[in-house]
């Protein structure tokens, strides 16, 4: 009877509506993921942050210079700010180059004086070069890795510098080398010499080996540690006293790992584990070499030089642009984003010429600069690069820090600005997921956030002639005629419209474009309401 349909047609209505509504309800859930998710990663210090790479010794001139030069005593020499450094001679005595015992007098508080540079210029981390007490300039050859090196300071000078760079809103990340530790250092000369000393077998000593004891890649004054040791691992890492939690107590918030390509993966996650554990939310940064691919898996982030021989191989012409940016999109895959977007992409460093040298054509440098700043990760900035410093291979890429070149109309340095203030700009470049814009003759990404208009799209033209191509943007919430703009050339003409997921570009030589649509002024109306 019609009665009885009508209280079933009623009874069966909720579940019709609810059927209606489940797909808007699991749409709605993904959203709320997304959003979590990149708001997840901007309250993350370690995504996509701004690193500025110092050594103490070559960064600022100590004030105390007289005072502190019995601290440099002959084979050592203490060199003017002036003079820059240079290649040495092997003294077969010390087992070391000449140019490893040339130091110029920075010192902790010195660096100190000048945070306000680094923290004007845009950083989010200041990393230090190893600080710990060695006999070089290096400090890669450490005596005790508890103990700062008289030269830089004392640890209460260390923990005020981390007092110091923490007001200001930066966190402070060190250097550790534990693979190895210098050949004059007390616990190897007595395990050298004494077959029951303690430390025998923190280190690996025996006649196969050049010298009596396994070194690193061939350097006699570099003794390699046991890591197999759980004792010479509870010093570095494991016991609440150990190096590792002990300085991050003391006020670092994390550690770049020195040859980590050279630790295993169990070492490698229980330091982390531990770092973690002392200090949540520290962050741990491999020296990985090697494709960074399972190496994530053990660890916070690596220094990506994988990312910068893709880049420099676009640049070069050695790879096309299409073939790097799949190259790109793979290892971005196997790595995982998340901790692509914590990882370092370093361009130039201490053991690298400065990227003046690599790239002496300025327009190419900024196009690799550019992407060094857009592609995921965290740009590595080594100082003295902010005002165009030079130099060769090591030793010649740490001379001193060139301050007579902080000018205001520097033009590297109102480059560098440009970039930072770009990247801190837009989320989408900190903390957005990377795609490929399908391209050929472009090197071509996007990065993206859950907005639509948070979207950046990135092409790049390393030859030395215009380019002009059609490229899809697979972006579903860009809307077609939406027109884009140029982030690093806001005055000029929109370059492109979106239609239909495509865009026709034309782009200058040795350029990268980094573009954001921009939406039309309808008179209130927005193509834009209804999409995230």
């Amino acid at each position: 009877p019609p009665t009885i349909m009508k209280r079933q047609l009623q009874n069966l209505f909720p579940q019709f509506l609810l059927g209606l509504l489940a797909p808007v309800a699991v749409t709605s859930a993904l959203a709320a993921t997304a959003i979590s998710n990149f708001e997840k990663r901007e309250r993350d210090w370690r995504n996509g942050a701004i690193v500025y790479q110092v050594i103490v010794d070559r960064f600022v001139p100590s004030a105390n210079l007289q005072a502190k030069r019995a601290l440099y005593p002959a084979p050592k020499v203490l060199r003017d700010w002036s003079e820059p450094a240079k290649v040495g001679v092997y003294l077969e005595d010390a087992k070391l180059n000449s140019a490893e015992l040339d130091f110029w007098g920075g010192d902790l508080q010195s660096l100190t004086t000048r945070l306000d540079h680094i923290q004007q210029l845009g950083a989010d981390v200041l990393y230090l070069n190893p600080i710990h007490l060695a006999y070089t300039n290096h400090k890669y050859d450490a005596f005790d890795f508890k103990a700062i090196s008289p030269e830089y300071g004392t640890h209460q000078q260390f923990k005020q510098l981390a007092t110091d760079v923490h007001q200001r809103g930066m966190k402070l990340v060190l250097d550790g080398v534990f693979n190895h530790m210098g050949r004059n250092a007390p616990k190897f000369q007595d395990a050298f010499n004494n077959p029951k000393s303690p430390w025998r077998d923190w280190f690996v000593i025996g006649p196969q080996y050049a010298g009596g004891a396994r070194v690193w890649t061939g350097f006699q004054n570099l003794p390699e540690l046991n890591l197999e040791n759980p004792v010479v691992r509870n010093y570095l890492y494991a016991s609440p006293e150990s190096v590792v939690r002990s300085y991050l107590r003391d006020g670092a918030d994390g550690w770049r790992l020195d040859t980590a390509y050279e630790f295993s993966h169990q070492f490698l996650r229980a330091l982390t584990d531990a770092a973690h554990h002392q200090k949540p939310g520290s962050l741990v940064v491999g020296e990985i070499v090697n494709y960074p691919g399972e190496w994530l898996q053990s660890m916070d982030a690596v220094m990506n030089f994988g990312l910068r021989q893709i880049v420099l191989g676009v640049a070069s012409g050695e790879l096309s642009t299409a073939r790097g940016a799949r190259m790109t999109e793979r290892m971005i895959r196997d790595a995982g984003i998340e901790p692509m977007l914590k990882s370092w992409m370093v361009i130039d460093n201490h053991d690298i010429p400065r990227i003046a040298n690599q790239l002496p054509d300025a327009a190419q440098r900024r196009m690799v600069q550019t992407l060094q700043f857009t592609l995921p990760g965290a740009p590595n900035i080594y100082y003295g690069a902010e005002v165009g410093m030079t130099g060769g291979p090591d030793p010649e890429n740490r001379s001193p820090m060139r301050w007579d070149l902080l000018k205001a109309d520097n033009p590297e340095l109102v480059w560098m600005k440009q970039l930072i203030a770009l990247r801190k700009q837009h989320r989408a470049l900190r903390v957005g997921d990377f795609r490929l814009v399908d391209a050929e003759k472009l090197y071509a990404f996007e990065r993206y956030t859950d907005r639509a208009l948070e979207t950046v799209v990135v092409l790049a033209n390393p030859t030395d002639r215009e380019v002009t191509e059609r490229v899809m943007v697979a972006n579903a919430y860009l809307m077609d005629d939406t027109p884009l703009v140029d982030l690093l050339r806001p005055d000029v003409k929109s370059p492109a419209t979106i239609g239909s997921g495509f865009i026709t570009v034309t782009v200058p030589p040795k350029t990268a474009m980094v573009l954001q649509p921009k939406e039309r002024n309808l008179g209130g109306y927005s193509r834009y309401k209804r999409v995230p």
